[in-house]
């Protein structure tokens, strides 16, 4: 689309009573090409031929409706009929809703065909990833296949160890039951805050275990707000911030009050262990965002940690609030919380001295190559 054209019409053709994200798939769809920037109310296209034609039997990751949108002309196909396809003129739309009302093969003309039987990638941007996202035919027995399908395409590519591994499974049950129930992300973001504060005053008055079991609800509960938001097409502004904001604010507060609480087991640590703990700790978590947001500044927006196979790996275990939390529980099985809190410590600085080198190397590279690559994007 150009800077002033009028937006792309959205046309979906069929009916399909089957919900998923309790939303009708007309609703998903209409949902999906707003955040997209397209028209949904059937006059954009300037002259109403150009537009995007859904057919609503399938289910589709927003992906690919970004996709073909871009794509004049094209089509995206399952067993030669149409799901998405970009028309340029009343004969292709026709053509496309011929094929879609009779459920029989397109007749192309010529119109670039994308089958997607034959596996074909499109670019995460934001990643700088090569995937085939999901389509699958929408019926009652495949809504559970297709929520999940969709639930981990909203998942990132690469995140930290329990995020990836630990409740996913979890998760996923718990934004089921809030979709199906209209509860909002926002409305989760709410209910995690008060768990994130619950286990602050519980760090503070030395009941670790307690404080971990209300922080885990927080963090699975911080998991699903962002899944929420991304399949029922409920992404705001307001919920960006609301939920950014507590996860960028609240990891300092955990690691401090874990700090004073160890007065409560007679492990205080004296004021100078204290403050060394604190500058390294706090300075490392201010330090290594700062060189993650000067990374992305100086690559286009690529994250530092999708960069190379290492730094997705070093992404699982690097000094964030699960990973510490990883710390902290081990030191907890051996009576030892005041171990934990020194071990984040050395954690936190040892991390963020790998991300200062790899800065470093980025900016080798880039001024020998021009650009970085990331190796998601690669084969």
């Amino acid at each position: 689309m150009t800077r002033n054209a009028p937006p792309i019409a959205i046309e979906s053709v069929g009916e399909n009573p089957t919900p998923i994200w309790g939303l009708s798939n007309r609703e998903r769809t209409r949902r999906i090409a707003a955040a997209s920037g397209l028209a949904t109310d059937g006059n954009g296209g300037g002259n109403g031929e150009t537009r995007v034609i859904v057919h609503d039997a399938f289910a589709w990751d927003p992906a690919w409706l970004r996709h073909v949108a871009a794509n004049p002309g094209l089509v995206l196909t399952m067993g030669r009929i149409p799901a998405l396809a970009h028309v340029r003129s009343e004969a292709e739309a026709e053509a496309v809703r011929t094929s879609i009302r009779g459920d029989k093969p397109l007749a192309a003309g010529d119109m670039t065909v994308l089958a997607y039987e034959n596996g074909p990638t499109i670019e995460n941007k934001q990643l700088r990833k090569r995937e085939t996202p999901f389509l699958m035919a929408l019926f009652p027995d495949t809504v559970r296949r297709i929520e999940r399908a969709s639930y981990f395409g909203a998942y990132k590519g690469v995140t930290d160890i329990l995020t990836k591994y630990l409740w996913p499974e979890w998760a996923l049950m718990i934004t089921r039951i809030c979709a199906r129930f209209g509860v909002t992300p926002n409305m989760v973001t709410a209910v995690g805050a008060v768990l994130c504060i619950l286990a602050t005053y519980l760090f503070a008055q030395g009941e670790y275990w307690a404080g971990m079991a209300v922080g885990l609800g927080f963090m699975v509960l911080d998991t699903v707000d962002g899944k929420l938001a991304r399949c029922t097409i409920t992404s705001s502004w307001w919920g960006n911030v609301f939920d950014h904001g507590i996860d960028l604010i609240h990891p300092p507060f955990w690691w401090w009050f874990w700090a004073t609480g160890l007065v409560h087991w007679g492990l205080g640590l004296t004021p100078e262990i204290f403050e060394s703990v604190m500058i390294a700790i706090i300075g490392g978590y201010v330090l290594q965002r700062v060189i993650e947001g000067i990374f992305m500044r100086r690559n286009h927006e690529m994250h530092i940690h999708v960069w190379r196979r290492f730094d997705s790996w070093f992404r699982l275990i690097t000094a964030r609030r699960n990973p510490n939390m990883v710390i902290l529980f081990v030191s907890m099985l051996s009576g030892r919380p005041d171990f934990g809190i020194v071990g984040v410590a050395w954690w936190t600085v040892i991390s963020c001295a790998v991300h200062a080198v790899r800065l470093l190397q980025a900016e080798i590279v880039r001024g020998r190559d021009g650009r970085l690559t990331s190796w998601l994007s690669e084969g």
